[in-house]
């Protein structure tokens, strides 16, 4: 009974029209999560993409703390990697490696401020 109540809008619609219905639903419920996505990060997250870069678990960790003490987690730590890479030309697990233990992140803040990369990757 209760379904047959809740379809009423639906019943006249076409297979395509149900479907494109279906499609906006769906849209409209998972907009706000990619959004939420694209715009917020965490130190567990950089950790995951780190560790699919291919650090270890223990120089994941350690570069997202740098990354974070320096106020640069929402940039993206495999992206601070990787532009550090790029402009250093290094290998991402050097350049990763190098930032772990560099204490001098000044020159690292002014490089993800000035946008654009080596091959003018923002």
């Amino acid at each position: 009974m209760e379904f047959s109540r809740r379809r009423t809008h639906l019943a006249k619609m076409t297979e395509t029209e149900l479907e494109s219905h279906f499609w906006q639903l769906a849209q409209d419920v998972v907009e706000p999560m990619v959004t939420l996505a694209q715009t917020h990060t965490s130190p567990s997250i950089e950790r995951s993409v780190l560790l699919r870069m291919g650090f270890s678990s223990l120089e994941a960790s350690a570069i997202v703390q740098k990354v974070f003490a320096h106020g640069l987690l929402g940039k993206g730590a495999g992206h601070v990697v990787y532009r550090y890479a790029k402009e250093r030309d290094l290998d991402l697990l050097d350049a990763g490696r190098i930032l772990a233990a560099h204490e001098e992140w000044d020159d690292v803040k002014a490089m993800m401020k000035r946008g654009g990369g080596a091959d003018g990757d923002e």
